[in-house]
């Protein structure tokens, strides 16, 4: 069964959504003017805005929000309550005192890219890139780039190790080398 046809009263779907083949989508979802690759999974209370795209074979689990300018490459893991961020100062109203519209501000785009994981509960703020097969851990606030292959956590996100470059799912830790200066 085509996923627009498994579309209930608990999932809204604008017809402009680009889907891939064998999309898993699970109920309390809201997507409109993005395009999702095939064999990717998304969780309950998910929103996708227009203009984000989301590879193949991707999981974004529960309550996360991906806004307008966000690119999700393919093989991304999404955890639990991920937040993106596409304004770097955002106002409810513009210098006349009136509601923004889409003409008061810029999207700044964020890209994730292929293999990196996520996890629960990160902000990761705009105009940033994470890089292929890195680890965001749980909680982090992501404020700048992130290397490929680096794990990072804490607030502001920081590296605390490098996984060595190999094919995903197959990597193992490295320590970040001792600085050769020591600070006290």
């Amino acid at each position: 069964m085509d996923t627009r046809q498994q579309r209930g009263l608990c999932q809204s779907i604008a017809g402009d959504v680009k889907l891939g083949e064998d999309v898993k989508i699970y109920n309390f979802v809201n997507l409109y003017g993005c395009e999702i690759g095939s064999r990717t999974k998304i969780g309950a209370f998910v929103e996708i805005q227009k203009g984000a795209k989301i590879g193949t074979d991707c999981k974004i689990s529960s309550h996360t929000f991906i806004c307008e300018g966000v690119i999700v490459e393919d093989q991304v893991f999404i955890g639990h309550q991920v937040v993106f961020i596409n304004d770097r100062y955002p106002r409810a109203a513009n210098g006349a005192g009136q509601l923004q519209t889409e003409a008061d501000w810029t999207v700044e785009s964020t890209l994730v890219k292929r293999g990196a994981s996520i996890g629960s509960g990160s902000v990761i703020l705009c105009s940033v890139t994470i890089g292929e097969n890195a680890i965001v851990g749980a909680g982090s606030v992501v404020t700048k780039n992130v290397p490929a292959n680096a794990i990072v956590a804490g607030n502001p996100a920081r590296i605390m190790r490098y996984c060595e470059a190999s094919p995903v799912h197959e990597q193992t830790a490295q320590e970040v080398p001792e600085p050769m200066i020591k600070l006290s």
